[in-house]
């Protein structure tokens, strides 16, 4: 029961912090888009492997990981150019007709290994856990056990494919029955990503970077 309990609280936390608009999600939705469901699904796949991989170091291995105060803050910046490398290909795939699709999402490599890179350098998932999974040790929910440790994951992993599936079949049931202009609706892309950037820069600059959050969060 107690197994059950801790899988469908990890499965709620991710569903519904995947739901906000962020790279993974809005990229899923455009892939799904351009290329297909099953093209979407697997950069899903592949970013959430990352996910899980997080998880578990935020469980067993967090001591090692706030030591990596310069790696984490590089990610952020990583992020960032990521967010406006995708802003600007939205916006040159609306405005050339002839190319048709994201020259970034819709390359030659893998869609699951382009979800699992895009994953791996995005840095808000470690505090995001970590505070998670802190606050349900705290609360004996979460137990130091092998058994609730795979349970927790499991749901987790759960969560963020169904939150993901959202905006998969959800952009593309839009575009398909409200008959949207693809041009128009990679602008919409643009500017999602491009506020996604700005709302970035602006936690970089006016807010503290992840380690610290983790810091706070340990001692709370």
């Amino acid at each position: 029961m107690q197994l059950l309990r801790i899988f469908f609280i990890g499965m709620l936390i991710s569903f519904l912090g995947t739901l906000p608009l962020g790279t993974l999600n809005v990229s899923a939705m455009q892939i799904s888009i351009s290329d297909g469901i099953r093209p979407a699904l697997e950069f899903v796949f592949g970013a959430l492997l990352v996910e899980i991989v997080y998880v578990r170091l935020s469980l067993v291995a967090m001591n090692f990981v706030r030591k990596q105060k310069r790696l984490l803050l590089a990610l952020e910046w990583v992020t960032l150019f990521v967010l406006l490398a995708l802003a600007l290909a939205s916006f040159y795939t609306a405005l050339r007709p002839n190319v048709g699709k994201n020259p970034i999402l819709s390359n030659t490599l893998h869609r699951f290994w382009l979800g699992a890179m895009m994953s791996a350098v995005n840095p808000v998932q470690i505090p995001f856990w970590f505070g998670w999974s802190t606050v349900l040790f705290t609360r004996n929910i979460l137990q130091p056990k092998e058994s609730y440790f795979l349970t927790y994951i499991a749901g987790i992993g759960m969560g963020t494919l169904i939150g993901n599936c959202v905006f998969i079949f959800g952009g593309k049931l839009m575009v398909d029955k409200l008959n949207t202009n693809q041009h128009l609706f990679q602008i919409i892309i643009g500017c999602v990503f491009g506020v996604t950037a700005l709302v970035q820069l602006w936690k970089m600059i006016h807010q503290k970077d992840a380690i610290s959050k983790m810091n706070d969060l340990k001692q709370s």
